[in-house]
């Protein structure tokens, strides 16, 4: 099974590369899904067909869906939502504003994330493409199965321990609902499936992300930023497609100036990201739509790549010895030591990038160490981590 998720600014072309990807996958045997986890589906203008909430069959070897954020609501948070409708109720909250309540911002994107594992465990499919929310959707996106999982394993458990001793005892005191073994079971149920959604994302045989721009400062930027996030949270980017390049046969003096600026944007796209392989099309004179224009854009932007394979394979993160300890290195290109933190706590590393945390859990060996220091090495952050020094009165006790 092979899993690629095209993402990138709004308007960039990406549903299309992702279509065209697919399509190219399905015209090689493939049996390939292409999925939409973006709230503003256009999947079905881009195949011209209408596109449901359970895969559509669109040509041979190739089905379609548009993930619907509001069945996948009910059929995973049903459980959940009642209890917290219950206790808004008990709190003196209206139900039709309880149940407006309890829809959290995000949570369709999770579902969207379980539909992932859904489809990878079938055995149904070769291929899955996914259409991803504009970058800045995505990278919440991508970074919530371990978001939870802290949640989860962290805190769930010493909660589901209270609320066991304490039903008994809150019960007689007061009439506030207290949450049941159904509803623990239905938090659960969503700490496997995420837990799963996290392997198969960062499984280095298996997923990768490809990154679509058009050549143009602020879309490069967003970019930039999204591949540095990418890497903080351990997923693969394999290639960068650059998408609607004015052609060279295009000689109107109109047009002139915007072919000098986007060679300057494509070399700064060639600098910033090599050596992943940059992969370009270019800007057609009509809209890429349907079966066959999609096919034409795949053999624009692949050439004779095989679309399916993973095109660079990278480690986000790594772990080598040096000396007596460890260095544990981070792939974060386009960072500043102004825009980071570090701290450890515990067993706990915790990386700052801008608005982004990731709290990673340190192997076994690196939590009976401490952090020495941390450095750059390139577009690599590098922690280095020690043997605590023993105290002079202990040295030579046995």
């Amino acid at each position: 099974m092979r899993v690629l998720l095209f993402t990138g600014k709004g308007g960039v072309g990406k549903t299309t590369v992702a279509a065209a990807t697919a399509v190219r996958a399905a015209r090689a045997g493939k049996r390939t899904l292409v999925m939409s986890t973006d709230p503003a589906h256009s999947l079905a203008d881009s195949f011209e067909v209408e596109i449901g909430g359970r895969p559509t069959f669109v040509a041979d070897n190739l089905w379609a869906q548009q993930i619907d954020a509001q069945e996948r609501l009910e059929g995973n948070w049903r459980e959940i939502s009642d209890y917290m409708v219950e206790v808004m109720n008990w709190a003196g909250t209206e139900t039709i504003q309880a149940e407006e309540l309890t829809v959290i911002p995000g949570l369709d994107e999770i579902f969207a994330l379980i539909d992932v594992k859904t489809h990878v465990e079938s055995g149904d499919y070769d291929m899955l493409v996914v259409d991803c929310a504009p970058t800045a959707e995505t990278l919440r996106l991508l970074s919530l199965p371990e978001i939870m999982n802290w949640y989860i394993e962290r805190i769930f458990p010493v909660e589901r321990r209270v609320v066991k001793t304490l039903r008994p005892i809150v019960s007689k005191m007061t009439s506030l609902p207290i949450a049941g073994d159904r509803v623990f079971a239905a938090i659960e149920r969503l700490h496997k499936n995420l837990d799963a959604v996290k392997r198969i994302l960062t499984d280095e045989n298996v997923s990768s992300v490809r990154l679509v721009v058009n050549p143009e400062k602020m879309v490069i930027a967003e970019a930039r930023r999204t591949y540095t996030y990418l890497g903080l949270f351990g997923y693969r980017v394999d290639a960068v497609v650059v998408n609607r390049i004015i052609p060279d046969d295009v000689v109107d003096p109109y047009f002139g100036k915007w072919k000098d600026i986007q060679a300057e944007h494509l070399a700064t796209v060639r600098e910033s990201f090599e050596p992943v392989p940059i992969l370009t099309a270019r800007l057609f004179d009509r809209e890429m739509v349907g079966v066959p224009l999609l096919v034409e854009m795949g053999d624009e932007v692949y050439g004779e790549l095989n679309a399916l394979e993973v095109l660079y394979r990278d480690e986000p993160i790594r772990v080598r010895k040096r000396g007596t300890g460890y260095v544990l290195s981070m792939r974060l290109p386009f960072v500043s030591r102004e825009e980071m933190d570090i701290h450890r706590r515990g067993e706990e590393l915790y990386v700052r990038v801008g608005s982004y945390k990731r709290n990673l859990i340190l192997p076994q060996t690196l939590r009976r160490m401490v952090v020495r220091e941390a450095s750059f090495a390139g577009d690599r952050l590098e922690i280095a981590f020690a043997r605590e020094p023993v105290p002079a009165d202990e040295r030579g006790r046995s």
